[in-house]
């Protein structure tokens, strides 16, 4: 059995709760890689990755390169001796990194792959409104997640969960299925099973102002998939409109209400406390809401200061 010396890549919160299971499972990661330190927020100071954070915390030996080809950062990597490399929601590797390790670099997706390769696998697996997802490990390749596969685990998704709490049950369901892969490895006993390429595949797109923003004339469902998908980050978006005013509106939580009318896709049905907008086939409800320059505020707090004509739409 050989003893493992391992390097972690990674950098969201997501990758913290991996690594956090393998640093308490004794396992011995003589490096941890993660993002340069980018500027954020209106000050523009500098923020730590989750992954540094916790590296910093813990006292692990933190690499931070802006180039992975660059030779110093090849220097140093080789240095740490490591036979293992972890790569969990990091970037894509020049071969000369992911080659280096005598016993290979594996990647934890969370996705149930070949499905949902790339960068947002957890929110586009709600939003095309899945039943069931899961984690996969597999041995990096030259491509994004086509890698040959070593184990994966499935889960259920519940039709009310929303992208950050299915995020959470993943990183725990991922933080086990690594421990697996861990054991396979290290006794030498890993077998693995080639990606199928087919038509059928879905797709993890990156998320952006485009795909982010409700198409009200979607279904009910369509609708509230997106919500929920994008919830609690970055949050689906539309605008609201009322006579000479709109805005630019991001909605963090709703319902769905499936039900006949006679209402326009868009129009803005209020009462004192509550919101709807109307859909061909029903309506959306939202919760939770956000305007812009305020707070993230529940609609029964909206409408105690704002109120909307009849006439108004939401687009």
């Amino acid at each position: 059995m050989e003893k493992l010396r391992i390097v972690f890549m990674g950098t969201p919160e997501f990758a913290v709760g991996i690594l956090e299971t393998i640093i308490k499972h004794n396992y011995n990661v003589v490096g941890v890689i993660t993002a340069a330190d980018k500027p954020a927020g209106r000050g523009q100071k500098l923020k730590f990755s989750a992954v540094k954070e916790y590296a910093l915390t813990n006292n692990l030996n933190l690499l931070q390169p802006t180039n992975l080809k660059d030779p110093n950062f090849l220097s140093e990597l080789e240095a740490l001796q490591a036979n293992l490399q972890i790569v969990v929601a990091f970037r894509m590797l020049p071969e000369v990194v992911w080659k280096m390790p005598k016993l290979g670099t594996f990647n934890l997706h969370a996705s149930l792959l070949p499905n949902y390769r790339g960068a947002a696998p957890i929110n586009w697996a709600i939003i095309n409104g899945d039943t069931k997802t899961g984690v996969t490990t597999f041995f990096i390749d030259d491509k994004i997640d086509t890698g040959a596969m070593i184990l994966s685990a499935e889960t259920e998704i519940d039709p009310a969960e929303n992208a950050g709490q299915l995020h959470d049950r993943l990183m725990l369901l991922g933080s086990d299925t690594v421990l697996d892969t861990l054991v396979i490895i290290e006794k030498g006993t890993v077998s693995t099973t080639i990606q199928e390429e087919n038509q059928e595949i879905k797709t993890a797109y990156k998320l952006n102002k485009d795909n982010c923003k409700i198409d009200w004339s979607k279904s009910t469902t369509e609708i509230y998939n997106l919500i929920r998908g994008l919830s609690p980050y970055p949050s689906a978006w539309c605008f609201f409109q009322d006579k000479n005013e709109e805005w630019n509106v991001k909605i963090h939580e709703a319902k769905m209400i499936l039900e006949n009318h006679n209402y326009a896709a868009g129009s803005l049905i209020c009462s004192k406390k509550e919101m709807k907008i109307a859909v061909n086939d029903g309506y959306i409800q939202p919760i939770s809401l956000q305007f812009p320059g305020k707070k993230k505020m529940n609609v029964a707090e909206l409408l105690n200061g704002m109120t909307f004509s009849e006439g108004a739409m939401v687009v």
